[in-house]
């Protein structure tokens, strides 16, 4: 996708993104479309593989405004070595998507305590710490802007197993609003992107090969538009609300969900 295509005016150019998840799915999308607006990218992922397999792809002829970066999410540690060097390759990220996720369905009376800590570690969790250790830079240059990427299941329940993933959402969300109202007066913005179901990989996790025709059939019945999204579809709000055409908007919970969240019954 060109930048003229994409259509999204980035005042500040040559600031730095950092994308966590970035090896494939909505994380890759947002920062492929990214690095064609022109800005310089970050890209976070757990295997050097995957992280080689994503910089051929996106990095050819840019090379010096992409920087691949091995990390844990879920690890203090980790996560600060990644900004320290995001920092000093590229500048310090001013503008952060946590894309990075996991799903380990099951009933809760059926799921184990390590696959929801293994959950909640790497949604809630790893969000918490990229804008933990992101926003000390975004205070000292007077503006920054994040994008969590959450779920409409952070906001209403849908049966089959999802507490965990459902759970940890909903405390991106609630990230989200918090950043935004504690860090305003540093020109600092936060919002929960909520994509409805998407063709990535995590999608289909946990879902064994010879049912996929029948969920996805499913899924296209329940979603009002049809059909599942394209990574490139949820790339595309996530950077105009990184961007100066977003400037306005801060501490919302944004669906991008073909409709899902406009069916559901929401109760506060």
């Amino acid at each position: 996708m060109s930048a003229e295509a994409l259509n999204v005016p980035f005042t500040a150019i040559n600031d730095t993104l950092l994308v966590t998840g970035a090896t494939s799915g909505i994380g890759q999308a947002v920062a492929g479309a990214a690095l064609d607006a022109g800005l310089k990218v970050a890209i976070v992922g757990r295997r050097q593989e995957a992280l080689d397999e994503t910089l051929a792809e996106l990095g050819k002829g840019r090379e010096d405004r992409i920087a691949p970066l091995i990390c844990d999410v879920s690890d203090e540690d980790q996560v600060a070595a990644a900004v320290a060097e995001a920092t000093e390759r590229l500048g310090p990220p001013l503008g952060l998507v946590t894309s990075a996720a996991v799903d380990r369905g099951g009933l809760l009376h059926e799921l184990d305590p390590e696959s929801f800590d293994a959950v909640i570690a790497t949604n809630l969790r790893g969000t918490y710490l990229l804008c933990r250790a992101c926003l000390p830079g975004m205070i000292a240059a007077g503006s920054g802007s994040i994008v969590c990427v959450s779920s409409p299941l952070g906001l209403v329940a849908t049966a089959g197993g999802s507490g965990a993933y459902s759970a940890s959402k909903a405390g991106i969300n609630a990230i989200a609003r918090s950043i935004a109202l504690d860090y305003a007066d540093h020109g600092i913005r936060a919002n929960a992107l909520l994509p409805g179901p998407t063709e990535t990989k995590l999608m289909w996790a946990n879902v064994p090969d010879a049912e996929v025709a029948e969920m996805r059939a499913t899924i296209n019945n329940e979603v009002p538009l049809g059909r599942l999204a394209q990574p490139e579809e949820i790339a595309h709000p996530a950077l105009w609300l990184l961007s100066d055409e977003g400037s306005y908007i801060t501490g919302g919970a944004i669906p991008c969900d073909g409709g899902v969240l406009a069916k559901a019954s929401v109760t506060v």
